[in-house]
Order: structure tokens, then sequence, then C-alpha cells
């Protein structure tokens, strides 16, 4: 792998090295060895996020969620260590920050998503401490452990954004964890525990709302639907929530609290939103099967920053990936994109320490659980799948493109 420093045309340009972009590059080069790619990240280190709740929960280190960007992104691509600031498709070009221009062919658009803090008034000022705590950045999930470690009592609040957010689950989950450790030390009745949802429902998929909200009642936790949090003010502790209710009245409410955990409003990063690939809701554009852009044939995205109906998970990107890798290969040798994505995600909703619910499906919320066992039922065997089984089958198999050898096979 080596970097580049200077203005140059490749045969692809993938912007972003979280999970979609990584695994694509390397799917595109295992099947075309020698194919010049570009992978545009600025970032030194590549996190496998969907351990940052277990971290936040204390059931797995940090470090361990860690890598070198330079050990998993793969060989034979040219890593452009910098950020993408423009994106011109009608000229084939992107503009880095820098100032320097890069070329392509075909554009992958792969760059995840933007976590919104400034979107709540206050919350920056005081996260990673007065009791604000968020496992959506890796530098404030262990705070968010030293809070439920050390709390003896009182008032703790989670909190969920409007959709669409990356890992929806993850704002019950650490809830539920909370609520378990809570449970464990015996303070339990010495706890109000409360979730607030912006939005009216508790999960995406109806068929798993009734399961989850059995969960919560178990735990002993109030659920508030249509309260979206706005403003935080850390030296007092209050959160103040918008609320709707069902003859759409709006009312602000404020709620002292002890422990506070925030997920943040979430979008399209700037550049993006800001471009001519965006949709109205500022997400890439792509045909939700073939993850090709709706008007620029020779883009295509997916992952947290596309526009395809699904939940923002890994898990979806590990099914979309083959299926983006076989169609730029196609578009690229000027041939029918034939690969198609069903819109398959899955979500392992953390319910407890050892405790798992599945939740997996594709478009139009239909559920779809891969193994005979019942995907509405909490489990001790998916608890260790998420736990010990997944990290490194992220890191050893999906970074590695292999998925994409399953499907080319298939073909």
């Amino acid at each position: 792998m080596s970097q580049s420093t200077s203005t140059h045309t490749h045969q692809v340009v993938v912007i972003g090295a979280g999970a979609a972009g990584t695994s694509v590059a390397a799917s595109l080069l295992r099947q075309r060895p020698g194919l010049d790619v570009a992978i545009v990240e600025p970032s030194d280190i590549h996190y496998y996020q969907p351990a940052f709740t277990l971290v936040g929960g204390g059931a797995y280190s940090l470090a361990k969620t860690a890598r070198p960007q330079a050990h998993t992104l793969p060989e034979g691509a040219r890593w452009i260590r910098a950020a993408a600031q423009e994106l011109v498709p009608e000229q084939n070009r992107i503009v880095l920050e820098d100032g320097r221009e890069i070329g392509y062919d075909t554009l992958v658009v792969t760059p995840g998503l933007k976590l919104n803090w400034d979107k709540i008034e206050g919350l920056r000022e005081t996260l990673g401490r007065n009791g604000v705590c968020s496992n959506y950045d890796p530098s404030l999930a262990e705070y968010t452990w030293q809070c439920i470690r050390k709390f003896q009592g009182g008032k703790a609040f989670f909190t969920q954004p409007p959709a669409p957010i990356k890992c929806a689950g993850a704002p019950q989950k650490i809830a539920y964890l909370a609520a378990d450790y809570f449970r464990k030390k015996q303070i339990s009745s010495q706890c109000e525990l409360r979730f607030y949802a912006a939005g009216g429902a508790l999960f995406s998929v109806p068929d798993f709302v009734p399961y989850l909200e059995k969960v919560a009642r178990g735990y002993n936790i109030g659920l508030l639907m249509n309260h979206k949090l706005v403003a935080v003010n850390g030296d007092k502790k209050e959160a103040t929530f918008r609320f709707t209710d069902s003859d759409g009245v709006i009312q602000e409410i404020t709620e002292s609290f002890d422990l506070l955990h925030v997920t943040p409003p979430q979008c399209a990063p700037d550049f993006v939103k800001n471009s001519p690939l965006a949709n109205a809701d500022g997400w890439v554009d792509v045909d939700q099967h073939t993850l090709q852009h709706v008007r620029f044939p020779n883009v295509f995205s997916l992952g947290d920053s596309s526009s395809l109906p699904t939940s923002k998970t890994a898990a979806a990107v590990r099914k979309q990936s083959p299926v983006a890798a076989a169609n730029i290969l196609a578009q690229l040798a000027n041939g029918q994109l034939k690969a198609s994505y069903d819109g398959y995600t899955s979500c392992p909703i953390v319910t407890g320490y050892g405790k798992v619910m599945l939740a997996e499906f594709v478009y139009g919320g239909k559920v779809t659980p891969t193994l005979p066992l019942s995907p509405f039922k909490e489990s001790a065997f998916y608890w260790q799948v998420k736990k010990r089984a997944l990290p490194p089958f992220y890191f050893d198999y999906m970074l590695k493109g292999r998925e994409g050898d399953i499907a080319h096979k298939a073909r």
C-alpha cells in the first residue's frame, strides 16, 4: 500500500475507509488484482464501532476496537490521507481539503455520516462530564461505563434522536445494560430509568416492538415516545425535551437528571449533503438494489452515507459490499448490473449482560432469521456471537473483501 501526494486520476476512487469503503475496495482488488483503486481517508485509526456499546457497558476493551488504518486497508490500494471537501461528478473529480483534485473513472462514496452534536443546545460543552455520556464516540464510550459504574441511584435518562441513525438499536442497548448492572448492584429500587425517543415507536420493525417493550418493562424503564432532546444544561444537570402529543401540540419539558446517555442527531457529511449526488435529505441518491447513483452511472454508494432505506449497520454493509463490488466491476466493463441488494441487515440488540435479541430483516421490515432460533427471544448464544465471533470476523473476513468471493462464485 502506497501513499499519494500528487494529483492523479484513478480507475476507482473510494471516499471513506470505514466498514463500507474498506470492504468494497478489498473485494474489488481480490477480484481484479492490479485495479487502480485509491482510498481517500484522513483518519489513522479504524474502529470496530459495533463494540462501542459493550465498551460503554464495561464488557469490552476500547483498545480492542481499534486497529491502525494502515493495517486494515487492502494491499494494492493507494491511500490518500486527506479529507474530501467537494464532489464534482459532472467532471468526474473530487476536491480534497488541502486543495488537491482527484479524478476517477468510478466513484464509491462511503464516508459514513456526521454526528451532529451541535444540534442539541449545550451538549458539546458538557459531553464527558456532569454525568453526560455517549457511546457514539470512541473518546466518550469509557466515560459511559464510568458513569454507570459510579451511579448510586437517581434519574438515568437515555435518548434517541429522529431517524435515521447508525445502529438504531444502540440507544436501547446501553439502557438495558445499565439497568441490568443496577439490578446486579441491587440499587434498582433507588433508580428512575427513562428512555426518551424522538420517534413514535421503539424500533423500526414493528414485529420486534412488543418484545422490546417487554424487556423495558422488565427493567422498569419508562418509555417516552415523541420526546426529542433539544438542550442540555450540564452544570444544572437538566435536559430539555420537545414533546409532540397525538394532536400535534408541541411543548418543551425540562427534567433534572443524574446520568444522561445521549445519542446525537445524525446527518450526511456536509460535502455530501451539499453535492449534486445528494437527495432531498442529503444522502447519496442511489438505486436501492444496484447501489448505483440514480443520475451519475459511474457513482456508487453504500453504508451510512447512502440513501438505502434500511438500517445503517455494519451487518447491512456486509451484504451491500459484494453487490457494490460486482456492479462496479460490471460498470467498468460496460456490462449489465446484475447484482441486487435485498435490504438485509441485522441488529444484535443487547438486552442485558449475556443476552441478545437478534433482529434480522430485509426491505419492507420482513423478519428473516438466518438460524432456526426465534428472533424474538433473548439468547446467550447471540451474546457470544456479538462479543467474541463478530469482531475477528469483521477484521479478518469482512474487511478483507472475502464476502465478495462468495458472491463471485455464486454468479
